[in-house]
């Protein structure tokens, strides 16, 4: 786990040199994002609601795992992270990667998680049975750090797992073909996952133990710097979407979301019922980035330096928090 992890730090340094680039300088940003993972977001997405209101095109362009999103932002390929893991920001952060969290994308504690192949009979009563088991993990990722704390939990040691990084799509055909013991992931992978294993946590049971799950929207610094009113008018445009979608979620806006997430309709249905969508004002509250989210990342860290995933966590990670365009976005 250390070695990949590291090394995605490492090319992901590497490549700063390039430096993001600047959007008032193209007259276009890209943005990444994830498919099968249905947001309101992508309703304004399909209508072009961001081009119009930012006065530039904006490429999207879709990841598999939160940690390919940080090498992208480095290489200065990708100017903003939309729902990026906060596990992943905290790994690139603390291996000295100029990251900012400008805002919470999605909290889904439901649509994350680890499921154990069902012929094996294992649930949390019996996770004691998991140690030498094979599991696939999307490392450094939301799901990576779950794996960690539900096998601390459940008293499973790390080093007695064979742990194999796969993002969640293939962790779930691996599973189904019996290739691991137990898989973990999120969005479409984690309900295949769900459809062959038994889930080990689940979101309240999450919560209960301290695993809070939820992703964010990241930038690198220099962009927030340089494009500050760009980025508010980006994040006032998905608050926009997300506060319409909580008033009146309708049939037409559900088969967009599900179109733009290469999803099926039933299948994006219940993946986003598993989520919620903060305002600007409780992101802004002492819940979120006004005073939990800052500790919360260094725990993050400290549980990643304990696995021998990082080597080391900052002292703090207040830094790493920017809600100057949030707030610019909430008085537009």
């Amino acid at each position: 786990m250390k070695k990949f992890t590291l090394g995605m730090i490492a090319g992901a340094m590497t490549a700063i040199a390039a430096g993001p680039a600047v959007a008032d300088g193209h007259g276009e940003i890209t943005v990444a994002y994830f498919l099968e993972w249905p947001m309101p977001m992508m309703v304004a997405k399909a209508s072009g609601a961001y081009d119009e209101a930012l006065g530039m095109k904006v490429n999207w362009v879709s990841f598999e795992t939160g940690t390919a999103m940080s090498a992208a932002m480095a290489s200065g390929d990708v100017q903003i992270a939309l729902s990026q893991g906060l596990p992943p920001f905290v790994v690139a952060t603390s291996g000295g990667q100029d990251l900012q969290l400008v805002d919470v994308a999605v909290s889904y504690a439901e649509n994350q998680g680890c499921a154990v192949h069902s012929d094996l009979e294992i649930d949390k009563d019996s996770a004691g049975e998991l140690a030498g088991k094979k599991v696939a993990v999307p490392l450094g990722t939301a799901a990576h750090y779950s794996f960690i704390r539900q096998m601390n939990h459940f008293g499973v040691p790390l080093e007695s797992l064979q742990i194999v990084d796969m993002p969640p799509p293939e962790g779930a055909n691996a599973l189904a073909q019996k290739s691991v013991d137990f898989a973990c992931g999120y969005g479409g992978g984690w309900a295949r996952m769900q459809e062959v294993g038994d889930v080990l946590l689940n979101g309240a049971e999450k919560q209960e133990i301290g695993i809070l799950v939820f992703d964010v929207t990241s930038v690198p610094a220099s962009f927030a710097a340089e494009n500050g009113e760009t980025l508010a008018k980006f994040l006032k445009v998905t608050a926009d979407a997300n506060a319409a979608w909580a008033a009146n979620p309708t049939d037409e806006m559900m088969a967009t979301i599900a179109e733009e997430a290469g999803m099926d309709l039933d299948a994006a249905k219940a993946a986003i019922a598993t989520m919620s969508f903060p305002t600007i004002d409780e992101q802004l509250s002492e819940a979120w980035l006004g005073g939990t989210a800052a500790p919360f990342m260094k725990g993050v860290a400290d549980v990643f330096v304990e696995a021998g995933s990082i080597d080391s966590a900052l002292d703090s990670y207040e830094d790493a928090l920017n809600t100057g365009p949030l707030e610019a976005a909430k008085g537009m």
